[in-house]
This record gives structure tokens, sequence and C-alpha cells, in this order.
């Protein structure tokens, strides 16, 4: 296994750090900021759910086409100059966001977008891994995990503020800004020498064997459930329960901000107890989870959603850095990019498919997809229907992950 050198003194670490952070922040920002915008976007377009959608899952597709080939360029050409590449592209993207006339050039803004933020998610996993010591894996996997939740966080609370005072408009040009400052950063703070290594392209199937397979069919799966909540969530809460666009970002919220709070602890746990360990108790506390979203809200309303969410937003963050470190822990130098490509392409994988599938299942049922003329007894139905089929998805996590540390410990 090879250690990852110190790199640089610790001021030096801290900056590099700070700038990686924000780049995460920025890719998981545009994945959740949009969502809470959908009512709204459905309304000023006078477009269906389905259309809408579209803002979304455009993203997510883009990002999920484009992480591997920005991993396997990073790798060839340099993990700095390419995150630096995707900094620019999203922040253009932003704008170009914020100008669109019609839902189509939103659609193809969002596309743009998406593909900057496949940069800024798997090489600021690959330089992450660079700049720490063997002995801190787990915990700057853990601090990744934190500022996602940020973002995660942010999105629903920042993107309901800028609705209320700006318009939907305002949820995309606030990210120009947040992309801008990073780039500044990105050019300052990370050395030439940091992620210089060029190497030649490798084959995705000399990284993807049996052992990296099930962290990400297993990722896949859990992204898809949370993925759902951040969907479902804001229609469940707005349309089922009629509260307010703040107090619905404010409770959107809520999860997110556990996750900040318990990611980098998360890290030190996988530091400490090992991967595997930690890995098992975060899917536990997911499938609790799932579970409890799907009977506790529609019994005693906004207090079991908060419950359960209390629930289940720990558990991915034990999760995230148990399987992250899980997988990268014995990678070469000049295929990390690569392999945190794959764990981001099983993510967002997983992110599609609770925007699209899981979506559908919730269209299902409640009956139809004008969700905005559904009674709120439909919506409840639709809520409980999703969330039994996402309970059903951890059961098999648990299965995956049991049987792939079975045939790890079995003698060859």
């Amino acid at each position: 296994m090879e250690q990852a050198e110190p790199l640089a003194s610790e001021r030096t670490q801290s900056g590099i750090m700070i700038t990686l952070a924000l780049s995460m922040l920025l890719a998981s920002l545009g994945t959740s900021i949009a969502n809470i915008a959908l009512p709204t976007l459905a309304k000023a377009f006078s477009a269906p759910f389905g259309e809408v959608q579209a803002v979304v899952v455009a993203y997510l597709t883009a990002l999920t086409i484009s992480v591997v080939i920005a991993g396997r360029l990073g790798d060839s050409h340099g993990l700095k100059p390419m995150l630096m590449g995707g900094l620019a592209l999203f922040a253009v993207a932003s704008l170009l966001c914020g100008m669109a006339t019609n839902l189509s050039l939103l659609i193809g803004a969002r596309v743009l977008q998406g593909i900057g933020a496949a940069f800024l998610m798997a090489l600021s996993m690959a330089l992450m891994r660079q700049a720490v010591s063997e002995a801190r894996i787990g915990r700057a996997m853990g601090l990744l995990g934190t500022v996602s939740a940020l973002g995660t966080a942010l999105g629903p609370s920042l993107g309901g503020l800028m609705i209320a005072v700006t318009g939907w408009r305002g949820i995309f040009w606030v990210q120009f800004p947040l992309a801008a400052v990073a780039l500044i950063l990105a050019f300052a703070t990370l050395p030439d020498h940091l992620g210089k290594e060029k190497a030649p392209s490798a084959a995705l199937w000399s990284v993807f064997n049996k052992s990296l397979a099930p962290n990400l069919l297993v990722n896949v799966l859990v992204a898809a459930v949370m993925m759902a909540t951040l969907v479902v969530g804001p229609f469940y809460l707005g349309l089922g329960l009629g509260l307010k666009e703040t107090l619905v970002g404010f409770v959107m919220a809520i999860g997110p901000v556990i996750s900040i709070v318990s990611g980098v602890p998360s890290g030190r746990l996988v530091d400490s107890w090992g991967s595997g360990r930690v890995l098992a108790i975060g899917l536990a506390l997911l499938a609790a989870g799932a579970v409890l979203l799907a009977i506790l809200p529609n019994r005693v309303g906004v207090t079991g959603y908060v419950l359960s969410i209390v629930v289940l937003t720990p558990g991915y963050q034990l999760f995230q850095a148990a399987n992250n470190t899980a997988a990268l822990t014995d990678i070469s130098k000049d295929r990390r990019g690569v392999v945190s490509g794959l764990l981001s392409l099983s993510r967002n994988i997983g992110l599609i498919a609770g925007a699209s599938f899981m979506g559908a299942v919730f269209a299902f049922g409640v009956g139809t997809d004008d969700f905005i003329h559904a009674a709120p007894a439909a919506i409840a139905a639709g809520m409980q229907l999703t969330f039994l089929l996402a309970s059903g998805m951890m059961i098999v996590a648990i299965g995956v992950a049991f049987m792939h540390r079975s045939l790890a410990k079995r003698p060859l």
C-alpha cells in the first residue's frame, strides 16, 4: 500500500483543504439548490412536473456522464489545471442558467453546469487523497462529506430565500461568485506539484474489480434514497402538509445540518474503528430512517418527518466516510482520479435514479404528476410508497455489503 507523503506545511495544507472543500460544496450545492425551485419553475414556465424535473435530472446526468472522464483527464493532464477548468465552466454555466429565457435554455445551461461539477467532485476527492497522510484518510473523507452535506443544506434554505427575494433566477446567480472565489483560491493555494504526476489514461477495467464493485453498487442504492428525500420532501412538506416555502427550506435543511456536524466525527470513527464496522452502522441507520419516513410523517406530520431525517442523515455520513475510505485506501497515485470518478459516477447514477425513478414512484403513488392540484391525502400516499421502496433498497444494500465482507474474509 502506498503512503501519501506530506506535501506541504500545515498552513499550506489548510489552504488546500479550504479550496477543495469549497469546490466540493459547489458541486453539492448545484445538485440540491434547484430541487426546492421545482414548484416555482412549474408555475413560471406553465410546465408539468415531468418537464421541470429535467432541470434536476439534466445536471445529474451531465455530471454522471462526465465524472469518470474528468477523473481520467485529471490523471493524464494534471489534477490542478483540470480542477481550475471545471471551476471556470461551472461559473459561466451558473450565469447562463440565471439568464435563461425558457425551460429548454435553462436545461441546456444546467447540462454545462453539471459537466463543470464533474471536475469539481472527482478531482477534489483525488487531490484531497494526495494531500493527507495515510492515518488521516478517514478524517479527510469525512471533511468532504461535511462540505457536501453543507452544500445540500444550503441548497434548500438558500434557494428558498433567493426565490422569495429575487425569484428563481437568483438561485443560479448566487453560485457564480462562489465559483469565482474557488477559482481564485485554486490558482493561489494549490501547489503546482500537487497532483502534478501525469500518467497514461487508465482503462476503466484496470481499476474496476470485484473488490470495488460492491462499494459502487451500495453507493448507487444509498444515493438514490437520499435524493428521493430531496425531490419528494419539498412536495410532501409544501403540498401535503401546507408549509410555506421558507419553512419548507428550513425543514429540508435540518438533516443536512446534522450531517455537517457528524461528517468529521464519522471520518474519525473510520480511522479508529475501521471502515467495515462504520459502514455497517451507517447502513443500519439508513434502513431505519427509510422505514420511519414511510410511517411517521403520515401519522404525526412534520415532527415525524424531522425525527425520521434525524435517524437517516447521520447514517449517510457514516456510510460515505467508510465507503470512500475503503475504496481509495489501496489505490496508487496515478489511478486515484479514475477511482474517485467511479465513486462519483456510482453516486450520481443513484442521484439520477432518486430524481427520476423514485420521482416516478412518488407520482404513481399520488396518482398524477399534476401535484399542484393533488389532494394532501394523495401526496401522503405517494410519500409512503416511495419510502417503503427505499426501505427495501436499504435492505438490499445491507445484503450486498454483508456478502462482500463475508467473501473477503473467506480463505483462498
